[in-house]
């Protein structure tokens, strides 16, 4: 047996001759299990967050998304686009055309971004689960010649349509090619109009339900001048594919022309900012952490000075300096392994209240919000950086201070 390791251990447990001794030392045990739960509750929290972002995401977007590497659109026959697009592993392929444009109802008007998809988009996305109103909900963007806009239901309060709305809804957007006419501004612009089909969509983020307009293809080809061409080749694989495999393989296709992007990577942006603050938030805890860690120090001064009779005892037994200093070293890393080990159980057991109960509510109960309370997901991964973080901390916070009061206290 590890000689310094036991005789730390039976320290770790005995009484002291001064009971202010083991006060500060549960202290010390209390002060780094309280920083640790509130890492690994911290970072459940934002993991939680992350996974209800990306769930909202899953309803509008397709699993993966092809778009041109150079310019905003590529033609829609491109021998690489079909060549995707046959691949056994492909069940659904939606061809879309995308940009911003004028919309004006009435007296009032909003810049937004239209997105004109084929007829088979429900079938790409969940697009019919975030419908509104649901009863009799049916996904149709146009019928003969007229043309039907689905708005976001943001959207839809600013230029106050409502779910449904009585006449055109006109959108306004540049001309490609040509001159402009100071005489006559409106010739630089593609007038056209959108009826309601009597719904609007809610994916719960501002991005979309406060920008997006949602129509046919052909009307937004029509409208910017894009006949032929797609901004995206947006792709659902069939059910069992080794997502993986077949978005390499995608990859490997699309060559230089083209990027292939999954849900996460085409809200890149979204998902990068949460890390950020994630991290940063680790940072922060992890100070705390440090702070909470100096409390070791002072139990182990207190523990040398009280110890300094059994030092020489050891000393006369034929210990050596390097062998007592690990003593009191052992000590405070088992009092940070202690703290580390409860903090992790009670911040996991406090995740499981608030998964099961929602204890901590996210405002008040008049359905303002998304969700009732804080979400919460437990990531194995974080608790084991969690736990690791706490070690290194606490032995590195113990190191210096113990070898100095060692020389000096125990020459």
């Amino acid at each position: 047996m590890n000689f310094p390791f036991y005789i730390a251990r039976r320290y770790l447990f005995s009484k002291k001759s001064t009971h202010a001794i083991n006060l500060i030392s549960a202290i010390s045990v209390v002060g780094v299990a309280v920083a640790t739960m509130a890492l690994v509750v911290t970072l459940s929290v934002f993991n939680g967050f992350h996974d209800l972002v990306a769930s909202f995401f899953t309803s509008f977007d397709p699993q993966l998304k092809v778009v041109p590497v150079k310019g905003k659109t590529a033609p829609a026959d491109d021998p690489i686009l079909t060549k995707i697009r046959q691949l056994p592993q492909v069940d659904v392929a939606t061809e879309c055309v995308e940009d911003q444009a004028l919309a004006v109802y009435h007296d009032r008007q909003a810049m937004v971004h239209i997105k004109g998809v084929d007829d088979n988009f429900n079938r790409l996305t969940h697009i019919t689960e975030i419908l509104y109103p649901q009863s009799g909900a049916y996904f149709e963007l146009h019928a003969a010649n007229l043309e039907y806009g689905i708005p976001g239901i943001r959207l839809a309060q600013i230029l106050g349509t409502g779910a449904q709305w009585q006449g055109y809804l006109y959108v306004y957007a540049p001309m490609r090619e040509g001159q402009l006419d100071m005489t006559d501004p409106e010739s630089a612009f593609v007038s056209d109009s959108l009826l309601s089909p009597g719904m609007v969509f809610n994916v719960s983020q501002a991005k979309y339900d406060r920008d997006y307009i949602l129509t046919s293809i052909a009307f937004a080809r029509s409208l910017f001048g894009q006949q032929g061409m797609l901004s995206s080749l947006e792709l659902r694989l069939k059910p069992g594919s080794d997502f993986n495999r077949v978005k390499s393989q995608i990859v490997s296709i699309a060559g230089e022309k083209y990027r292939v992007l999954d849900r996460y990577e085409q809200q890149a942006d979204t998902f990068k900012i949460m890390s950020i603050e994630k991290f940063i938030a680790y940072i922060f805890l992890t100070f705390i952490l440090v702070v909470a860690s100096f409390n070791i120090i002072g139990s182990l001064s207190m523990l040398i000075i009280d110890k300094k009779d059994d030092v020489a005892t050891l000393r006369n037994l034929g210990a050596s300096n390097r062998q007592i200093s690990s003593i009191f070293l052992f000590e405070g890393r088992m009092i940070a392994a202690a703290g580390a080990f409860i903090g992790i159980l009670l911040g996991l057991f406090l995740c499981w209240l608030q998964q099961t109960f929602g204890l901590v509510s996210l405002g008040g109960s008049d359905g303002s919000f998304v969700v009732d309370a804080y979400p919460v997901s437990v990531h194995f991964w974080d608790v084991i950086i969690v736990f690791f973080t706490v070690l290194a901390v606490g032995w590195i916070a113990v190191w210096y201070p113990v070898r100095h009061l060692s020389r000096r206290l125990l020459a």
